[in-house]
């Protein structure tokens, strides 16, 4: 059963952090998702392209937010996600997951998510409306 009913306006979601972002994780998410922008896999091209490394899919990071709302999805849905990608993950970042419930009314639940590195600087930020059956 999900704890996500007991929240209220300014209660978090227990934040996860993930494991720090490796090579394999970024080649496995370019597979299951058709991006294979060689900036996401191969050093070369993501310096030729004026980055210091390969960096993650932001949609990566998006779709690792969406976590913090799995032990809910027996009670409801995500019925709205908006985010503002604010700045890259590179590999060996070790990205937090967190949220924070804004408001509630009756079945819908408005929550702020961010997804943070290892140096508290936000990667990702937004909403999420999460909607009880």
């Amino acid at each position: 059963m999900s704890l996500l009913k007991e929240l209220n306006p300014g209660d978090s979601v227990q934040s996860i952090k993930l494991d720090p972002v490796s090579r394999l994780n970024l080649i496995k998410y370019a597979g299951a998702s058709g991006d294979f922008n060689p900036i996401h896999t191969i050093d070369e091209e993501a310096k030729k392209a004026g980055l210091p490394g390969i960096i993650a899919h932001g949609m990566w990071t998006m779709g690792n937010l969406a976590k913090l709302f799995s032990d809910s999805y027996d009670i409801g849905f995500i019925e709205e996600y908006k985010i503002r990608f604010k700045s890259m993950v590179f590999l060996d970042d070790v990205i937090t997951l967190q949220a924070y419930l804004k408001e509630k009314k009756e079945d819908t639940y408005h929550f702020v998510v961010v997804a943070v590195n290892q140096v508290g600087k936000e990667t990702i930020s937004g909403e999420v409306i999460f909607k009880v059956y």
